[in-house]
């Protein structure tokens, strides 16, 4: 489940550069050279935690000399008040790497801790909970972990990964003539190697047995009402998985995961959450 070292250090130093692309002017003219300090990482709010090494590496790519102790561990579950890690050091360089270490933490937190609510309120169902390509560019592999860390699963991780005919691909082939999708579909798969996963998406009940017909793996029924979902679910009875996806909300997730669906798509969790209230305070 743990990010590569690559991954976390090609984010955060983009992201210090950015930040700083000349240094910290304030802290340079007002902070001494040789002032140090101690500051914690403490919870406003509770949650379920994701960044930690993220925020560590923030620290020690900004001073190399600044040490940064973890009281928490990514999906450990927090209250407010909590402490959550501890730096020493350089009061410049904490202050320099403080914006950027608590962005990338409050956000990916944020995306756990409600990723977390999805889960919870899906268990005792089969239905897995997962991301969408809906992520922050450049921050798809942060992200996508920190769904990971609230107990969800991840879907595709790019174009590259799997075969996902969504309704504009359809609607494409139609402009362009093709009316039998089924053969459309067959003729795409005898072109793929047979490891590659075969999904296709549906927004109408009629659609689904000329997918099924094609052999697919995955069929996605998109914007579904729970009615419709159900006997999609009865009608495919098996012959592939069946995902849920469109309109996905926490109020609803309990009754979309209840109608048998093996994955519910969520693109709430990574473009729309709110960055968990996480704070760094100095300690004198």
């Amino acid at each position: 489940m743990k990010l590569s070292e690559d991954a976390i250090t090609r984010v955060v130093l983009a992201a210090l550069e950015e930040d700083a692309p000349w240094g910290d002017v304030t802290s340079q003219a007002l902070i001494p050279a040789d002032a140090v300090v101690t500051a914690q990482l403490v919870a406003r709010e509770a949650g379920v935690l994701c960044g930690a090494d993220i925020f560590r590496a923030a620290m020690t790519l900004t001073d190399a000399e600044i040490a940064t102790e973890l009281a928490f561990a990514d999906g450990a579950e927090f209250v407010a008040g909590d402490v959550l890690a501890t730096v020493r050091g350089s009061a410049r360089g904490v202050l320099q790497a403080e914006r950027v270490a608590l962005n990338l933490v409050q956000r990916l937190s944020g995306i756990a801790t409600m990723t977390a609510k999805y889960v919870a309120a899906a268990s005792g169902t089969k239905a897995r909970i997962v991301d969408t390509r809906k992520t922050t560019p450049g921050l798809r592999a942060l992200e996508r972990y920190a769904v990971r860390c609230g107990g969800g699963h991840n879907h595709r991780y790019s174009l590259s990964d799997a075969v996902m005919a969504k309704d504009n691909h359809l609607a494409v082939l139609k402009a362009n003539g093709v009316t039998d999708v089924t053969e459309a579909l067959r003729a795409m798969k005898a072109r793929l190697p047979h490891t590659v996963h075969v999904e296709v998406e549906v927004d109408r009940i009629d659609q689904i047995e000329a997918v099924l017909a094609a052999g697919v793996d995955t069929v996605l029924l998109d914007n579904f009402s729970v009615e419709q979902l159900r006997e999609g679910v009865a009608l495919i009875a098996g012959r592939a998985l069946v995902e849920a996806s469109g309109g996905v909300t926490l109020e609803k997730i309990a009754a979309i995961a209840a109608t048998g669906v093996d994955v519910i798509s969520v693109g709430a969790l990574t473009h729309s959450v709110r960055a968990l209230d996480l704070g760094l305070d100095i300690r004198a």
